[in-house]
């Protein structure tokens, strides 16, 4: 079982006056995460950088943590990303 970790930008968008996930954009680091994250956020209603880890054979996921928000995302999508 090797576990593989993947940090990601997760963005958000406005539709029909509320947020709602963008585009994901995957970094080849933490630091670029959160620096990416940021940088959308100036164009775009918010970001989240995340590090996923998840077992490389199966796609299982191990964990799924934010790294930092930025700008306005769902109130309830540290909730979503926990599954809870």
């Amino acid at each position: 079982m090797t576990m593989r970790t993947t940090f990601m930008v997760q963005t958000f968008e406005i539709h029909r006056k509320r947020l709602r996930p963008g585009a994901r954009d995957v970094t080849p680091t933490e630091s670029g995460a959160l620096k990416r994250a940021e940088a959308i956020a100036g164009r775009m209603p918010g970001a989240a950088a995340l590090r996923i880890v998840a077992d490389d054979e199966t796609g299982e996921l191990e964990s799924v943590t934010i790294l930092g928000t930025f700008g306005e995302i769902p109130e309830d999508f540290a909730e979503q990303v926990s599954g809870g």
